[in-house]
């Protein structure tokens, strides 16, 4: 018989009160780069609200990985809010997890102040200038970097660090073979192009030990022709858990560079994201380029779920599916499938309490609609347009 979604579950050194996980959705919340309140109160609320394990998004290993100037850089200046914060979850009896990554080509160079690395040149769209092939000193420093963001979140005690490694992000970018034409150790064969991702896992599992859960995003399928496909995915899978570096993985899908709308299934708001750009963006995405980066995919509940059970079959290390998970019977059945834990976004944005909602049978399913007018909110503080006036995150 399956475990209950609300019975306490552990993913490595860690406890956690049940097998729900809220996503990591950049929150929009740091305007200097720091920690704020309204980020604290950002994810008190779902803790509150009952769920198990809240991510906070996107955690910067180094200045040139941010997506943009606003995100977080891990270092000294970040300790104290980042303590600030987990200490916040922990008094509502959630855990917290840290994503940490480089963003790789997804990084607005002109924004940051700093060119863009990525496996191989190519012209970015959001800054518009030409993103840097990453050297061997890069790749080096990088993973230091990695190492230096881990220490710091084992002092904010940090109970999860979760390294992404999807979307077309910089360990992303090394998987796409459309992304890395290398033809040196970090190109070629899929061995080779996951050499960055295992060399990371591998660096900060030795760093923080049993002190914190180590945990990866990656992919299923990155849903355009030249990125990862299901099958790479699922080898890349087989090598990460043949390395035994990693407590778990979390399944996703998609990229933020080439195919962003493949992970959020549903309305495609084109209007509100171009009305959300710097000038020259807006103006791309009334191309027709522009309009069809943004594709439509119809929304399905666990929409991710068959690819998905590809990894789950060949892989006995726990599991997190993600995509479309709003429903009881939904999670139940990700359980009864053998995945570990249900991961959920915009179900949890839109009802910070909805765990604590379906675990007093309050409620059978989430309320969100899946318009996903709460994307081109990330520039303004993540949000669901559906929330009152006025209101900045409700109160669970």
């Amino acid at each position: 018989m399956a475990p209950s979604v609300f019975s306490p579950v552990g993913l490595g050194p860690v406890r956690l009160r049940n097998r729900t996980v809220k996503a990591a959705t950049f929150e929009g919340r740091t305007p200097d780069g720091e920690v704020t309140d309204a980020l604290i109160d950002y994810h008190r609320a779902p803790a509150r609200g009952g769920i198990g394990l809240t991510t906070v998004a996107y955690l910067a290993v180094a200045p040139e990985g941010r997506t943009h100037a606003e995100q977080i850089v891990l270092g000294p200046r970040a300790l104290p809010g980042l303590t600030r914060l987990t200490e916040a979850v922990h008094d509502e009896g959630a855990a917290v997890a840290g994503q940490v990554g480089h963003a790789g080509p997804v990084a607005n160079g002109r924004s940051n102040g700093i060119r863009a690395i990525s496996a191989s040149s190519l012209p970015s769209p959001l800054s518009m200038q030409m993103i840097k092939t990453a050297t061997e000193q890069d790749l080096t420093r990088v993973t230091r970097a990695y190492v230096d963001a881990a220490r710091l979140l084992v002092r904010a005690r940090f109970d999860v660090l979760e390294l992404h490694m999807a979307h077309s992000y910089l360990i992303s970018s090394f998987l796409a073979p459309g992304l890395n034409r290398r033809k040196d150790r970090w190109g070629g064969p899929l061995e080779r192009r996951a050499r960055l991702a295992r060399q990371v896992a591998r660096a900060v599992r030795e760093e923080v030990g049993d002190a914190m859960a180590l945990t990866a995003k990656v992919s299923v399928s990155d849903g355009f022709r030249g990125g990862v496909t299901t099958d790479e995915g699922l080898e890349l899978a087989r090598l990460l858990e043949a390395d035994g570096h990693l407590d778990a993985l979390q399944l996703s899908g998609g990229s933020s560079l080439m195919n962003p709308m493949y992970l959020f299934r549903g309305e495609t708001p084109v209007a509100e994201f171009a009305d959300a750009m710097p000038p020259i963006v807006r103006w791309g995405m009334k191309t027709p380029f522009g309009r069809g980066f943004l594709k439509r995919y119809e929304f399905e509940e666990g929409y991710f779920r068959d690819k998905a059970l590809r990894f789950r079959h060949e892989l006995s290390m726990p599991l997190m599916l993600l995509g479309g998970i709003n429903r009881l019977d939904t999670m139940e059945r990700a359980i009864a499938d053998g995945f570990d834990f249900v991961a959920m976004g915009r179900a949890v944005l839109r009802e910070p309490d909805l765990v604590n909602r379906l675990q007093l049978g309050i409620s059978r399913a989430g309320i969100c609609t899946h318009c996903n007018r709460c994307m081109p909110t990330i520039y303004t503080g993540t949000r669901c347009v559906e929330w009152g006036p006025g209101e900045t995150i409700p109160v669970a």
